[in-house]
């Protein structure tokens, strides 16, 4: 499917392709969906970040500018690692899974800890700015939360596939260690009553 001609109150909008995958799941009790529903588990990201802020979201709703280059794709490096996080979850290693898209890794974070109703503290490195590190939008990057992080990352190396942990599951707020924290209930509150506020012409 794609829409190369729609208009939105007579202006044009982007080119907008869109591609849909199917898929067959052997043993649907295998199955891994996206939501942290346990205290403890810890939190590993799977790929590497270079904070890649390129026609990211961060640019577009913090700055106001649709600016630079997407980020890169290499294929080989995302079948590698989708393979990777698919055995992974084949072994029964994963509690849940995220990939990284738009909005980065808190984005993501968020849409799990909110699928679940567990909070998480993640920690920010020292070698990338943290606004880089949280909505950076580089490619072939997976959140998972398991209760066998020291497996997962063993695995990630014999694989060659970058692999690090970078927080806990747990609580009732999402907090980024040393630098903010906001409460689940506060942002189901701003994700949940934002389109009925919007549609009542209440909202920008």
């Amino acid at each position: 499917n794609v829409s190369l001609y729609n208009e939105t109150e007579g202006r044009p909008i982007m080119p907008t392709p869109v591609i849909g995958g199917v898929g067959l799941l052997a043993d649907v009790e295998g199955c891994v969906d996206i939501a942290l529903r346990e205290a403890g588990l810890a939190l590993v990201l799977v790929g590497e970040t270079k904070g890649h802020l390129g026609q990211s979201i961060f640019l577009r709703e913090i700055h106001g500018r649709e600016a630079g280059a997407p980020p890169p794709v290499d294929l080989a490096i995302e079948r590698r690692n989708g393979d990777f996080v698919r055995g992974q979850i084949g072994a029964g290693n994963v509690a849940a899974c995220h990939d990284l898209s738009d909005g980065g890794l808190l984005i993501a974070l968020t849409e799990m800890a909110m699928a679940g109703a567990t909070g998480a503290t993640i920690e920010a490195p020292q070698d990338i700015a943290p606004h880089a590190w949280l909505f950076g939008e580089d490619q072939g990057r997976y959140l998972l939360a398991t209760a066998k992080a020291d497996a997962v990352i063993a695995a990630a190396a014999q694989a060659g596939v970058p692999a690090r942990r970078i927080g806990t599951c747990g609580g009732g707020a999402l907090t980024v260690d040393g630098l903010t924290a906001i409460s689940l209930s506060e942002l189901r509150r701003a994700h949940e009553t934002w389109l009925p506020a919007y549609m009542a012409g209440e909202a920008a």
